[in-house]
């Protein structure tokens, strides 16, 4: 990969015609050291946020040496890149052959699930082995997500304690596990979560050997803002500790959005404007799908070639992406120079969860196969402690 001090300098060096993919080593490093030394726990980064070889190689690298997959192809990635990363399969409905093939060929030995009829799949397919570290999931509210998880995986806390005895019967390991929802904006979610599970574990009268809290530790956007990383953080161990035998369990999380968010940016070309409407050479089928669907606002600022100059004042655009469907549209708004025009490029940052991993090539349009390292610093950030994040958002609109 091409390193670059900066983002100007691309545009003078290049110029790309293609969206441009922009990686900022230094800040995953900060974001992941970030979780290695401050959560009281096992990091486990979950893989479906951004499953480039480069970026599961710098996470190894921090420390963070356990994956949370989600398929037989997570698994191979993974294992094929990283043969001692230990990884958790932590999709609570698998195909029997994908159970097979990770345990005898991957040696996955720690499997989710949500319903008996997946225990039995798990059991039958591992000819009820002795090794297995079996997670039950809790279904549990999102009310402070922006994106629910809720309505597709977990068990209600009626059925759970059911479920977790009869898991305890085969487990080496049991644990409980629960997902907040992606983007939470709120550590209250984990106190719940948390509350909830204690709950589950106390009325099943089975002891516990791990307590995964999942993921939905959130990144910062424009337009949400959420409380400092360190406030999550607290309310888990605060909640944990009321477990009667918690130093005897293991107390695990799947950062994804929160480790990479960052560290990525897709850089853009404008190829026509309509007054407020922006037409980019990237869109909702390819990087920028959480900006059509969620309606995500992203951070954004314009750069010219050879450091020309722009207007001062901002205004909002909106975005419509390169292929010939109406749905590759994103609101915004996006403040941008007024004065924003064709074969202007704009950096788009936070995509370094999703957006790499959602696009596809519709239409045949499709970000280009290099990716570029920066060593100047992301549009915004939650892992810098001398500057607020709500400092950043101003300077960042000035």
């Amino acid at each position: 990969m091409r390193k670059f001090s900066g983002v100007g300098e691309i545009v003078d060096d290049i110029p790309p015609d293609e969206p441009l993919h922009i990686f900022r080593e230094h800040t995953l490093e900060k974001a992941a050291n970030f979780f290695n030394t401050r959560f009281k726990g096992r990091v486990c980064y979950a893989v479906k946020t951004n499953p480039q070889p480069h970026i599961l190689q710098k996470v190894y690298e921090t420390g963070i040496t356990s994956f949370d997959v989600a398929s037989i192809a997570e698994v191979e990635l993974v294992k094929n890149l990283l043969p001692n990363a230990d990884l958790y399969f932590m999709h609570t409905v698998k195909s029997r052959a994908a159970i097979k093939k990770a345990y005898y060929e991957y040696g996955v030995r720690s499997f989710s699930l949500d319903t008996v009829e997946e225990l039995e799949k798990i059991l039958g397919e591992t000819n009820f082995a002795k090794d297995l570290n079996l997670f039950v999931r809790l279904a549990i509210p999102n009310t402070y997500s922006e994106l629910t998880l809720a309505d597709k995986f977990g068990i209600n806390s009626k059925e759970a304690p059911a479920l977790l005895k009869k898991a305890r019967q085969f487990a080496k390991k049991l644990g409980i596990c629960f997902h907040v929802g992606s983007q939470c904006m709120h550590p209250d979610a984990y106190r719940i979560a948390i509350r909830t599970a204690r709950s589950v574990v106390t009325k099943s009268g089975v002891l516990i050997d791990c307590l995964d809290v999942g993921g939905g530790f959130p990144s910062v956007y424009p337009g949400m803002i959420p409380p400092q990383m360190e406030s999550y953080f607290i309310a888990i161990d605060e909640e944990f500790k009321k477990f009667k035998d918690y130093r005897s369990i293991e107390l695990m999380c799947e950062p994804g959005r929160a480790i990479v968010a960052e560290s990525g940016s897709v850089l853009v070309k404008v190829d026509l404007r309509k007054d407020s409407l922006l037409y980019i050479n990237d869109g909702t089928y390819g990087s920028l799908f959480d900006a059509g669907t969620p309606h995500f606002i992203f951070p954004v600022r314009l750069i010219r070639p050879n450091g020309n100059p722009y207007a001062e004042n901002l205004l909002p655009f909106s975005f419509f992406g390169p292929t010939c469907d109406t749905l590759d549209f994103m609101k915004g708004p996006f403040y941008l120079p007024e004065d924003v025009q064709e074969g202007d490029y704009i950096e788009i940052g936070q995509l370094g969860a999703y957006g790499r991993s959602l696009a596809t090539a519709f239409n045949g349009f499709k970000p280009a196969d290099e990716i570029v390292v920066t060593e100047d610093e992301p549009l915004m950030t939650m892992y810098e402690e001398d500057i607020s994040i709500q400092n950043q958002i101003d300077i960042l609109a000035a």
